[in-house]
């Protein structure tokens, strides 16, 4: 299929439409309400749905509702937005419903401001909400990622029937570039009629399906959350992704670096090279499960002399590339967050104050 140029946040709401998605219940904020304006028009051609709930934390429940069901269903919103909805995520994942959720992350905190940011790290990867859970976090570097990423988190979450969260920034969501919708991520949905809560004479059954996230009995609860804990393990032995880059030279410095601010990093280490200067860079592309044992052993080399965390933050990701690493390397951080991205020359300056 030929490319086509496309806005971030558009590619992302036709992504769903082509992964099956039919259902799509946002509330409108910057910098990511063109999904909803898109989606607003084309759920329609598709016999779909879309709802403009009357706030975020109405969408979070309607979110869950058509989980519940067991139906396709996507929201995309931006932090404040996200932090809303955090409670129903919360439910959500006790319940082992299947839903994906696009956060096209803001500044912060507070309100911020409606420029790109990284600050909703922890947010997404140290679960947000109340309880023991976790979302499977996916992080696109532009827009095709998005694309293709969007696709498969929904295929992640009937999988693991729980939450999938697309952690983007303000820039990937309006950024245009040319993207391909490929044809082998659309997949159809897994046989639901175990668990949904879809009408017995639809399922043809005589066996009532209860979702629930409350759980009285203590056994019961702790038995909710080890089944949990077990879907986690498993994510962090299946879904582990990454991509090295410059990672094959003797670098002396290690860079880990996700989203938007990766590609920066990249365009930094192509420059550097050309000085004779060999820096390599881990991109963890899923941000739970994190890439520990690559991180480790990309850390460990033995021409690396240190590694720094680079995130448009004031520092949330480092926290997990120095648990990675053990204390076997000094790890630095550099973060901006008041939605300038930093340029390459500044990260070059950064880099050569540490060699």
């Amino acid at each position: 299929m030929s490319k086509v140029l496309m806005k971030g946040n558009e590619a992302i709401g036709e992504a769903a439409i082509r992964a099956g998605c039919k259902n799509y219940f946002a509330y409108p904020i910057t910098p990511q309400s063109e999904v909803a304006e898109y989606l607003a028009k084309r759920m329609p051609e598709v016999d779909g749905v879309f709802l403009q709930g009357e706030s975020e934390v109405a969408v979070g429940y309607m979110i869950f509702g058509a989980a519940a069901a067991g139906e396709r269903v996507m929201t995309t919103s931006s932090s404040p937005g996200v932090s809303l909805m955090s409670e129903a995520i919360s439910y959500i994942s006790a319940a082992q419903c299947p839903a994906v959720f696009v956060n096209i992350m803001r500044g912060g905190p507070g309100l911020g401001g409606i420029l790109p940011s990284q600050g909703d790290y922890f947010q997404a990867t140290k679960g947000g909400g109340h309880g023991d859970y976790h979302l499977l976090v996916l992080a696109p570097d532009g827009v095709q990622e998005a694309v293709e990423m969007t696709m498969k988190a929904f295929t992640l979450a009937e999988k693991y029937r729980g939450p999938v969260m697309i952690l983007g920034d303000g820039l990937i969501g309006q950024m245009m570039e040319p993207v391909e919708f490929p044809d082998d991520l659309k997949t159809e949905p897994s046989n639901k009629d175990d668990w949904a809560t879809s009408g017995m004479d639809t399922r043809k059954s005589n066996k009532r399906n209860l979702v629930r996230s409350l759980f009285l009995d203590p056994k019961e609860l702790n038995a909710n959350n080890l089944a949990l804990k077990a879907k986690y393990e498993q994510m962090k032995k299946e879904e582990v992704l990454y991509e090295g880059y410059n990672t094959d030279t003797d670098y002396k410095v290690l860079i880990v670096s996700y989203g938007t601010m990766s590609r920066v990093c990249k365009t930094s280490i192509d420059m550097m090279k050309q000085e004779g200067i060999e820096v390599g860079l881990l991109r963890p592309k899923s941000l739970f499960p994190f890439p520990e044992e690559a991180i480790f052993k990309a850390a460990t080399k033995e021409s690396c002399k240190s590694v720094i965390s680079i995130e448009m933050s004031m520092g949330q990701m480092v926290e997990d590339v120095e648990r990675c690493i053990k204390g076997q390397k000094k790890v630095d951080f550099y973060g901006e967050c008041g939605g300038e991205i930093p340029s390459p020359e500044k990260i070059i300056d950064v880099i050569k104050g540490l060699l």
